[in-house]
């Protein structure tokens, strides 16, 4: 069973990264990463497909010898390590997108893409995506990877049973805000008594949030996580409890993965990838769930990123094979074969993509994902963003789940954040 990437995107102390980095020096004295032929690529599992890597490793072969090594455990801290240690440094890195702020500020340990030729391939991807991987000073360090757009995951019969709209095209349009998805919620608890829409209201809260164009701290190191956008979002995840929409459920626990089995939890809000969790997590739901819009607009959970960094010793042929790894063809073979949903959009439209799938009733799931991925909103993601996030995504979860009362839970939430700020500098 591949490992949920869900798993995977589990906050650290932002910072980590940058300093760690930062104590570099410009540029790898020491080249572990290509001599002579060899050449060396770090990746996580899941991160990119079999099948493109091992094109590319025949594909290369006559002139270099393209190692791709797979890294388990906690991949961010073993290739800030690698680096500062400046030893077995890999010509390319994989950048995971929750990860990308955090590196950006350290832009010089990697190689600028655009003097490489990246900005000619520009527009063949996502512009949201792109510009993610580009530092504050305009180097671009992240070759886009894959994407991770947001859409409500729904079960057919449940929501047929429900008396609620079931076709795709019509969840889409009656539960186009998140009043009416509140309401659908109700409507489902008070005629299939002990069912929940959702799992908790960190669905509600990291989602609303994501939709916009605003985080938690803003490019002149302000924290921002006390406006409007935050509170907003705060608000509706606070909802969704008092109107018991919501579980008391804890993802990933057996009781909430038997939930969902049964129906009791028939509904939820997740990224393409998420269609391989609930293949491998609950098999024995094939052909009962369908995908539609999420309410409002979409949002992004995850896509990563491929870079070069200053210890290869040949970036023009590294380049080149991030783009052709990375082009719209291959980046369709990787959402076969891992879940990677293309941040190429001329992708959508070839024949991997377009194949009904059995698992969601013969829907043509791009059909949902493909305009959400190009329909989300630019947003600056600061490398402070997950400190300063993070004890707020904590205390509605206290809400969510302990019941904690939701002033009691902001007010602790700002106090951690202010002692988080002062303690990294950022303005407050």
């Amino acid at each position: 069973m591949r490992l949920s990437r869900r798993g995977l995107l589990r906050a650290g102390l932002a910072g980590t990264a940058a300093t760690a980095l930062g104590g570099l020096a410009s540029g790898c004295a020491v080249p572990a990463g290509s001599t002579g032929r060899n050449m060396v690529l770090w990746y996580w599992d899941g991160g990119l497909g079999d099948t493109v890597i091992g094109k590319a490793e025949a594909r290369y072969d006559s002139t270099v010898d393209l190692k791709a090594v797979k890294i388990g455990g906690y991949y961010r801290s073993k290739l800030i390590t690698t680096m500062a240690g400046r030893a077995h440094v890999p010509d390319i890195a994989g950048l995971k997108g929750e990860d990308m702020a955090s590196y950006l500020p350290n832009a010089d340990q990697f190689v600028d893409l655009r003097t490489l030729g990246a900005d000619e391939y520009k527009s063949q991807y996502l512009p949201w995506k792109w510009q993610q991987g580009i530092a504050d000073d305009g180097t671009m360090i992240g070759f886009p990877i894959d994407c991770g757009p947001v859409a409500h995951f729904y079960q057919y019969e449940v929501f047929r049973k429900a008396g609620l709209p079931y076709e795709p095209a019509d969840v889409s349009r009656e539960l186009d805000t998140w009043e009416k998805f509140f309401a659908a919620g109700e409507r489902l608890r008070e005629r299939i008594p002990g069912t929940s829409l959702l799992t908790d209201v960190s669905s509600v809260f990291e989602n609303v949030v994501q939709q916009g164009s605003k985080r938690y701290v803003d490019k002149d190191r302000n924290f921002i996580g006390d406006q409007e956008h935050v509170r907003g979002a705060w608000a509706l995840a606070v909802e969704a409890k008092r109107r018991r929409i919501v579980s008391n459920l804890v993802t990933g626990t057996p009781d909430q993965i038997s939930a969902v089995d049964s129906g009791k939890l028939p509904s939820q809000l997740g990224a393409s990838w998420a269609t391989y969790d609930i293949k491998n997590g609950n098999p024995k739901t094939k052909g009962k769930w369908r995908i539609a819009d999420m309410p409002v607009r979409p949002s992004n959970n995850g896509g990563s990123f491929l870079s070069i960094t200053k210890a290869c010793r040949e970036p023009e042929q590294a380049f080149e094979i991030i783009a052709w790894m990375l082009n719209a063809a291959n980046q369709a073979s990787g959402y076969v074969d891992a879940g990677l949903f293309p941040s190429t959009p001329a992708s959508y439209g070839l024949k991997q993509l377009r194949e009904p799938d059995p698992f969601f009733g013969g829907q043509v799931t791009t059909d949902v994902f493909g305009p959400a991925a190009q329909k989300i909103v630019v947003a600056y993601n600061s490398p402070y963003d997950v400190a300063l996030g993070q004890p707020i995504k904590d205390e509605i979860k206290n809400v969510g789940v302990l019941g904690k009362d939701p002033k009691k839970a902001w007010s602790d939430a700002m106090s951690k954040c202010r002692r988080i700020a002062r303690h990294l500098g950022v303005s407050y």
